[in-house]
């Protein structure tokens, strides 16, 4: 008789090509067998009758936070938010406090993740002038899924605005970058415009469709003469969204699950809890990203996962931090869009598994395949729940969706064989493992 560590038994899978409901064998942390396993045997057997399997999904654009401030996140904290919402794997941010640029603090993040991750992490490295020349080396690191530039928008070393350092980033390495595109030069520019304690919205106003789409021009124009590939991160305009259409040779998109649920009403709703940069729009914009969605231009989703202290979410505008949290509440919002028919659950499982896997070149991720990793998202996709923030992990403890009624929820997290979380309970230790990425 065959024998597996794991066989999830009598789920419909999300199967690269199309649904069927089939077992899924497990062994040594990978897909053994896909087929009907009625007669196989396994220490652990998981019943997912009237459940849907999905490879295990990805949030490719978080800020844990750490090093930084443990009362707002941390590792084990934010990787814990992101098995409980369903999510197997986070690519993290560099803009740490010491900010990750250089090998030394690489290797001492690596390190640390060890026992403290709930699930799968790859790492961003930041650019900066100092490290310019660097670049080429850190993203062979088996586990930095990208370079990430910050055009604007960041304080300090971590910022490359000008065309002529962005071009020599470009020449610096291979490997396709991660950008923040705002334009720098313009948003100081309008900075003297607005008083302090104005209205939360006029947070849009400052920095407006121009800011974001001058910056995705001038990218596009530097990927061009240089031939090296592109991620625009957290698109928010139609505009750009249009322009980057041209740009396929070059450039891959990302979205944000605020910008497809969110709209700028959320201002007078939220206050300063709806702060993000780049800015949460009106309806044309969120329009557009769900056209992109739909007509493929998007390639993948994330939640831009940035908690802040409600001290510094609540201070006056333009003073009130940027940035939301979304690493927990992510899988359960686009599961509602499912339900709600603005895309399909393959569509979904494309945006949040195979999209992140191929744009980063994860090894191992992303598909429902024999020999991937072990990584499931195991949902309900008939279960309503409404989002409390009692549910949420970070120790910043709120959420935007407060309140918001959803159908659709992760009820397992399957890591690599491993259940982590099962029913809204973490299961066991941390044993999230650096992820591998093609160099």
């Amino acid at each position: 008789m065959t024998s597996y560590d794991l066989i999830l038994r009598g789920g419909r899978c999300v199967l690269p090509w199309g649904e069927e409901e089939v077992d899924v064998g497990v062994r040594a942390g990978r897909i053994a067998a896909l087929g009907d396993l009625r007669t196989a045997e396994a220490a652990e057997v998981l019943d997912c009758a009237g459940l849907h399997i999905l490879p295990g999904l990805i949030d490719p654009h978080v800020h844990l936070r750490d090093p930084g401030d443990p009362a707002v996140e941390t590792i084990e904290t934010g990787t814990k938010a992101a098995i409980l919402g369903g999510i197997t794997a986070v690519f993290d941010m560099p803009n740490t406090s010491p900010a990750i640029t250089g090998q030394q603090a690489l290797e001492d993040k690596r390190a640390y993740v060890k026992g403290r991750a709930w699930c799968d992490i790859g790492f961003y490295v930041g650019a900066a002038r100092s490290n310019i020349g660097a670049l080429a080396a850190l993203e062979a690191n088996p586990d930095v899924c990208a370079i990430k530039v910050f055009a604007g928008s960041s304080t300090g070393d971590l910022m490359v605005e000008d065309d002529a350092s962005l071009e020599r980033v470009m020449r610096s390495g291979r490997r396709r970058i991660a950008y923040h595109s705002e334009d720098e030069y313009r948003l100081q520019e309008r900075k003297p415009l607005y008083a302090a304690g104005g209205p939360h919205r006029l947070h849009a106003e400052w920095r407006d469709v121009e800011c974001a789409f001058l910056g995705t021009r001038r990218l596009m124009a530097l990927a061009r003469e240089t031939g090296r590939p592109a991620h625009i991160l957290h698109v928010s305009t139609a505009e750009e969204l249009g322009y980057l259409k041209d740009f396929r040779d070059v450039a891959t998109v990302e979205v944000l699950v605020n910008h497809l649920s969110q709209t700028d009403e959320a201002y007078d709703r939220l206050g300063g809890y709806a702060v993000m940069n780049p800015p949460i729009r009106d309806a044309r914009h969120q329009e557009a990203a769900w056209a992109a969605v739909r007509d493929g231009t998007v390639d993948c989703i994330g939640s831009d996962h940035a908690p802040h202290s409600r001290a510094a979410k609540e201070r006056p505008w333009p003073a009130t931090a940027a940035g939301l949290t979304g690493v927990q509440t992510l899988v359960p919002l686009m599961l509602d869009h499912v339900n709600a028919g603005r895309l399909s659950l393959g569509r979904l499982v494309d945006l949040m598994a195979a999209g992140p896997a191929r744009v980063y070149g994860a090894v191992g991720k992303g598909r429902l395949a024999a020999g991937y990793d072990a990584d499931f998202t195991i949902v309900d996709m008939k279960r309503a729940r409404t989002i409390e923030e009692s549910w949420i992990a970070s120790p910043c403890g709120w959420t935007p969706f407060a309140g918001q009624r959803v159908t659709g929820w992760p009820v397992m997290t399957v890591v690599r064989g491993h259940v982590a979380m099962r029913d809204d309970t973490a299961l066991g230790a941390p044993e999230g493992r650096p992820v591998s990425f093609h160099s």
